[in-house]
């Protein structure tokens, strides 16, 4: 059944490859962390990692066997949940002395759990009474959620030996039946990049998301949202089809790694807020959906609503914004995601990708359009993906070689979906630029946009080919890695223990001095990135006007919410967050006055 870990953080996952195996390193320690399970390529790379590092017979799954994908997916997350089994029994075995594996588990759990009091307990005590918290102590260790994370957007087609499609064997759905298959507990399935009906319709089809008890589950299902009415909207649907979502994980739409959802300039705190105030509402709309579909297929119904947790996460950068969203916003818990691409103890990282991680300035992470899905993408410069890119431009053969083709999406010039990062589609789609007579600034403009199209497939997932020297694909070893804004400010490579320690305020890490407040700095992007779009309409009509008026106000109620945080002093160095409000409050008017003479 589902256990509330003994912190109150999580890792979410991060790109494909740098949190593949986060679990086996952090479970142990009763962290939860979240992995991607689209690639079933590097999959396989690590499933032959760890039976060789395990001592198990390693018996590849190859391509030409059927239902290779979701075995494959299935096995390794098998074997991941072994592996942090086993950790886990050593760790309880481990001698009560300092540097152990047990003690390290006590040391980093939050001063205001209760597991902690007992341990401080057991250090002042003697005698019988020691032996017997030692022996309390150690049967209350449980190690941390197992989490596999499905972007919805991907979800290519596949077909089998003789051309025909698959029945469910897309590429989502291929993941969730693996998922569904695999001997994960106490575990959960993220669904993040919004709704695909599709996928959320085959969700029904596994009992293992089913309620065996009042708020018990052993497959939870979380849903990543960037606002209260795509929660409400989602968790509808799943709702109607007896499918409970038990978590919904609020992240910021641009203050964040990877893909980019930006709202329509609704900010954190007011989405925060929302949910805070109409949490029980959201239980209680789901419910009434919720309790008759179970009851129509034959089970017995429940007395009220299982909880919700809602978490948060997207820039969060030290113990006074984590304190401030999980007392001020009442979050079950919060993500930390960038700052632990600097914690080897956590994630996968290439030493030279970490190097540079560790380097990079604000100018170096960037809101692109690196993604071929056409969603924008936070991402580093600079990266051996990134000089790799810029070399074939010049050398007149842009694109990537197109060998995964999870991110396949595009019929504009082929029968068959091709990627927008591909040379194939970037030869075509050049010739066609060239030849349409468009202005000089649309054309340079278009031609900018494609040719910053990555192979995100394959960059994701290099990393942990190079850590562990075995390639993805041969020849193919170029990273991309894509922090929020956030990492700008951590330079420091930390151990686990020295991140935990950061995040509830124990001993903090160096940071840059400069850095502004969480919620000022995602301000900040929004005003960037509407100004950009402004920018970037080359003829705007009555209904772009319209939505950047209220884009605008949006982020002045914003303003406004965050105005009310400094009165109440709910937030440190009150003056200096004020008078980031008022500067961004002038760059609103400016901006205004701008529309209102379009």
């Amino acid at each position: 059944m589902y256990t509330l870990s003994p912190h109150n953080f999580h890792i979410p996952v991060m790109g494909i490859s740098f949190t593949i195996d986060s679990p086996v390193k952090v479970a142990s320690y009763g962290i939860n962390s979240a992995l991607s399970i689209i690639e079933d390529n590097l999959i396989e790379m690590m499933r032959k990692y760890y039976y060789q590092q395990n001592d198990e017979p390693y018996i590849p799954i190859e391509k030409h066997e059927e239902n290779y994908r979701v075995r494959r997916i299935t096995d390794y997350l098998n074997l991941v949940n072994r592996t942090v089994n086993k950790k886990l029994e050593k760790l309880k075995e481990s001698a009560f002395e300092t540097g152990s594996e047990i003690v390290k588990y006590f040391e980093m759990l939050p001063e205001e759990s209760g597991l902690k009091e007992k341990y401080h307990q057991f250090l002042k005590a003697h005698g019988h009474a020691k032996a017997d918290l030692e022996d309390f102590l150690r049967r209350h260790v449980t190690p941390g959620a197992i989490e596999v994370n499905i972007m919805t957007k991907v979800d290519k087609n596949n077909k089998d030996a003789s051309g025909e499609l698959i029945p469910d064997g897309s590429d989502a759905l291929g993941a969730l039946k693996a998922y569904a298959e695999s001997d994960l507990e106490n575990s959960a399935v993220i669904f993040s990049a919004g709704m695909n009906p599709r996928l959320f319709n085959y969700l029904e089809n596994f009992r293992e998301f089913d309620a065996v008890g009042w708020g018990k589950f052993k497959k939870r299902v979380v849903i990543k949202v960037s606002d209260y009415r795509s929660a409400l909207i989602q968790g509808k649907y799943l709702a109607k089809k007896g499918i409970w979502v038990s978590e919904f994980r609020i992240e910021s739409g641009l203050n964040c790694g990877g893909h980019a959802f930006a709202t329509q300039g609704l900010l954190l705190g007011p989405i925060l807020e929302e949910f805070r105030d109409k949490k029980e509402e959201l239980a209680a709309d789901l419910f009434q959906l919720y309790n008759p579909a179970i009851q129509a297929r034959g089970e017995a119904g429940f007395e009220k609503p299982h909880p919700i947790q809602v978490t948060v996460q997207g820039g969060i950068g030290n113990s006074e914004e984590q304190k401030l969203l999980l007392e001020h916003y009442e979050v079950s818990g919060t993500g930390w995601g960038s700052p632990f691409l600097l914690c080897p103890e956590a994630t996968t990282v290439d030493e030279k990708t970490l190097e540079l991680l560790c380097k990079s300035e604000e100018k170096d992470v960037v809101l692109s359009k690196a993604s071929p899905l056409g969603v924008r993408f936070n991402y580093l410069k600079g990266t051996s993906a990134d000089v790799e890119r810029q070399e074939r431009i010049k050398k007149g053969k842009p694109g990537s070689p197109c060998t995964e083709k999870y991110l396949v999406n595009n019929t504009e010039f082929t029968k068959e979906p091709i990627c927008t990062a591909s040379r194939r589609y970037q030869k075509l789609k050049l010739e066609q630029l060239e030849n349409a007579g468009l202005p000089e600034t649309e054309y340079q403009q278009q031609v900018d946009d494609l040719l910053s199209k990555e192979c995100l497939c394959i960059g994701l997932s290099n990393s942990a080919g190079i850590n562990y020297e075995v390639p993805i694909v041969e020849k193919l070893d170029a990273v991309t890695i894509c922090p929020g804004p956030n990492v700008v400010n951590f330079s420091k490579i930390a151990g686990l223990q020295e991140m935990t320690d950061h995040i509830y305020g124990r001993k903090e890490l160096p940071q840059n001095p400069g850095r502004p407040h969480m919620f000022l700095k995602e301000l900040q992007l929004y005003l960037d990135y509407i100004k950009e779009e402004i920018k970037n309409t080359l003829t705007p009509g009555p209904r772009d006007v319209k939505g950047w008026k209220g884009f605008c106000e949006n982020l002045l109620q914003g303003v406004d919410h965050y105005k009310d945080l400094a009165r109440q002093e709910l937030v440190k160095n009150r003056t200096v967050f004020e008078n980031g409000l008022l500067k961004a409050e002038k760059e609103l008017a400016k901006l205004k006055q701008r529309l209102e003479l379009i």
